[in-house]
């Protein structure tokens, strides 16, 4: 995906927080000041914007502004131009600028995992690190994931392991995918391939049993049985792979 393409993606949206040249923070070491950024995604892992270059802005823009934005974008002249207007404030800020780039910090998140919901800890902590790794795959491609990180992705589409079982926050802070509860095959491959490796033969037939019949309620059973001391060392070998895998780039 290409950054316009990406700008597209966020506006649709609606998203729309910039970072102006006088504003501090992961910008520093970027001192060019006719650059404004816009904030393309932020967790615990990535900090990442689209950065309009040789930028000029004119109208007025509200920092604070959390409702509705109308967007239009084309080309004026040898400059892009881009239009938002907040709605709700109707106000309405245009930004002229030569190019659109992609600016992008990656960090550790191997040994961090935020949860807010009590239970089953170790199993939340694992869908928050699969969470964010996916949102690194979806939101910046590929080309910022290693071999490793290609393959443990397909673990957010095993529903045992993902929100739908074992959410880390509550409800209303879940960003909702399409079909959580559909399985991938690579996720059964790889999912196979641990339980294996362990020597974990009932959770290896569990899998088995799961690719045959993809229902929510099996998913619920396979996700009961992750969480018992029994099959703990699946879960222990999820978590080592993941850990391993992260890439740290600053």
């Amino acid at each position: 995906m290409d950054t316009f393409e990406m700008l597209k993606r966020l506006l649709s949206q609606n998203e729309f927080e910039l970072l102006l040249p006088d504003q501090t923070g992961a910008k520093e070491k970027n001192t060019d000041k006719t650059d404004i950024r816009l904030v393309y995604q932020m967790n615990d892992t990535i900090e990442s914007f689209l950065v309009f270059k040789e930028a000029r802005m004119t109208g007025t823009y509200k920092e604070d502004y959390e409702g509705a934005i109308e967007a239009s974008f084309y080309r004026d002249g040898d400059d892009y131009a881009l239009v938002v207007r907040q709605e709700e404030e109707d106000c309405v800020v245009t930004i002229l600028f030569k190019t659109l780039e992609l600016e992008t910090n990656l960090y550790n998140y191997g040994d961090i995992a935020h949860f807010w919901r009590k239970g089953y800890e170790n199993l939340r902590q694992l869908e928050f690190r699969i969470a964010v790794l996916w949102d690194k795959y979806e939101y910046l491609g590929e080309a910022v994931c290693n071999e490793e990180e290609r393959k443990l992705v397909q673990l957010a589409y095993f529903p045992p392991l993902n929100y739908t079982c074992y959410p880390a926050v509550s409800k209303q802070y879940i960003v909702p995918r399409d079909n959580p509860w559909i399985p991938s095959d690579g996720a059964f491959s790889l999912m196979k391939e641990m339980a294996e490796q362990v020597g974990d033969r009932k959770i290896e037939k569990w899998i088995h049993f799961y690719e045959r019949y993809p229902y929510p309620v099996v998913a619920r059973c396979l996700a009961v049985l992750l969480h018992r001391n029994a099959h703990a060392k699946v879960v222990d070998l999820i978590t080592e792979r993941l850990k391993k895998s992260d890439i740290r780039l600053s």
